[in-house]
């Protein structure tokens, strides 16, 4: 897999093999890091000790709990977690799902789940453990050139600020497919799926991007300094190509992108050099 940690594993569709087929799966490919998508007991329990690392990610409540509802929600969030996770490495839990851009007003409170992810820390079952939050590259303006990126909202300075306090990472979803197919006319596909002939240099900062992966992740990181939170690491949580059923996926630009992630990735960016955590959507075959 190169510098590529591991493989989202999502659990929804039809005909799917058993959880204990799929960890087989990824040990027999030397996928040693599986991100999923809720505290599922049966895929958990099939993961090798010491191994894989998952993503557990807390299910979006609808109501707004009231005090007594916060703490117990919080005690499961601990409680849960520790009867859950087998022992080994594991990364942050999401307390909410995907993020986009929604409204707030300058001056407004912080968003709650920044409130409720402090109060989840308290006795949080392992050291490895935090909480985090997944966003999409639209909670992001000013993406290009790189060097100009900046947080669209006021509540995502709030998030980037809450995790620099912590010591956790910003799990970002990067997709250059839906860059390109949205920006034919800027974004060639040799530069969206890191085939060679493109070369962009940022006037900005006077780094040369040959690939709209790099360009999209060093945005997110100058956003993160212009919110005041330059040590806030990114976790490239999804990345992928469509193999079909949409513009441009096909598997031959399929197979380009994702090799060229599992290549590339190990270098880190040119903002940011060094590996950078990276999750392949998906493990089963869908459509994004």
């Amino acid at each position: 897999m190169g510098g590529v940690h591991g493989v989202c594993y999502g659990m929804l569709g039809d005909n799917l093999p058993s959880r204990a087929d799929l960890v087989q799966l990824y040990n027999s490919n030397n996928i040693n890091a599986m991100r999923i998508y809720s505290p599922d007991h049966a895929a958990l329990d099939a993961l090798p000790r010491q191994r894989h690392r998952p993503h557990p990610r807390r299910r979006r409540r609808r109501r707004r709990p009231q005090p007594r509802q916060q703490r117990l929600r919080c005690r499961r969030l601990g409680a849960g977690q520790r009867a859950t996770l087998p022992r080994g490495r594991h990364h942050p839990v999401r307390l909410r799902r995907q993020r986009g851009a929604p409204r707030r007003r300058r001056g407004d409170p912080p968003p709650g789940h920044a409130e409720r992810a402090r109060r989840a820390r308290v006795g949080r079952p392992r050291r490895h453990q935090g909480v985090s939050t997944a966003v999409r590259m639209d909670v992001f303006a000013n993406t290009f050139p790189p060097s100009s990126g900046a947080c669209a909202q006021v509540y995502m300075a709030d998030v980037a600020r809450y995790l620099a306090s912590t010591g956790a990472p910003l799990l970002s979803n990067v997709y250059p497919y839906f860059a390109y197919r949205d920006n034919l006319r800027d974004i060639s596909l040799n530069y969206a799926t890191f085939r060679p002939g493109t070369a962009v240099r940022d006037a900005g900062n006077g780094l040369v991007y040959t690939n709209i992966f790099d360009a999209m992740v060093d945005a997110i990181y100058a956003a993160l300094e212009k919110a005041g939170a330059p040590s806030v690491g990114v976790v490239v949580s999804e990345t992928g190509w469509p193999s079909a059923g949409g513009f441009a996926a096909n598997v031959e630009n399929a197979r380009a992108h994702n090799q060229g992630v599992i290549d590339h990735v190990r270098r880190g960016t040119p903002k940011r050099p060094g590996v950078l955590e990276t999750y392949r959507h998906a493990c089963q075959i869908r459509r994004l």
